[in-house]
């Protein structure tokens, strides 16, 4: 059986080797390029085997947006980019043109590694059909059938009705819920307490989750109405 690869495109050696070294470990081979040229041929060579493409934005030859392009021309394999540009505009242009997910220099090994197995769940989940008890943003990733709940591949320990609470936000993360609507959702119309049972729980909940980075999405008190899931672009 081949085993799966991941291409690392970057003209950075250091940092090629060291993602490679950890992608190892997960059992990946690896594919190196260190430029926009290199990672399109070894692409075209090596198409059907890669699980992953890690692509830079700055490398010699043809940039990391424009790799992206191309690929997205021909295949919908998952991508990543990497870059120290961490401007909204270029984190926006990465995704707008096909990116699966975007991370900015500096970073952790281990991180990246975490990315690669949210995006690759998702991407799965989607091509098997079976990812709609699954929800994953950023480095968030919610099983609502095993309840478990992820943060840059690490469990945080919550509560089932926390996880319901979690999943029942950020799967709404457009609408603003109202403390009566959360407790009618998750309690149910015949539940005796009040609305600070909302309150007590979101702050249980919030305290778990502040313990793990998540720049990319928060729960948001609307002042004078609820909470809200908020994806922060």
């Amino acid at each position: 059986m081949t085993m799966s690869k991941i291409l690392i495109a970057d003209d950075n050696k250091q940092i090629t080797m060291i993602l490679a070294s950890y992608a190892k470990k997960e059992g990946y081979e690896i594919l190196i390029a260190y430029d926009g040229q290199q990672a399109l041929d070894l692409f075209s060579l090596h198409k059907k085997d890669i699980a992953m493409v890690l692509l830079d934005v700055m490398m010699p030859k043809i940039d990391g947006f424009e790799v992206c392009k191309a690929l997205r021309k021909v295949s919908m394999v998952p991508i990543i980019m990497i870059t120290a540009r961490g401007e909204d505009y270029d984190k926006i242009m990465g995704l707008d043109i096909g990116a699966d997910d975007y991370i900015v220099k500096p970073f952790s090994a281990n991180e990246v590694m975490a990315r690669i197995r949210s995006v690759l769940r998702r991407v799965n989940g989607n091509a098997a059909g079976t990812n709609k008890n699954i929800y994953t943003v950023g480095n968030l990733f919610i099983d609502l059938d095993k309840y478990t709940v992820e943060i840059d591949g690490e469990d945080v320990p919550l509560t089932k009705k926390e996880i319901e609470l979690l999943w029942t936000l950020a799967k709404n993360s457009t609408k603003v819920f109202s403390r009566d609507n959360l407790l009618d959702s998750l309690w149910g119309y015949d539940y005796e307490g009040d609305s600070r049972t909302v309150d007590s729980h979101i702050k249980r909940l919030r305290a778990k989750l502040e313990k793990y980075e998540h720049p990319e999405w928060d729960i948001k008190t609307i002042w004078g109405v609820g909470y809200r899931f908020e994806i922060i672009k």
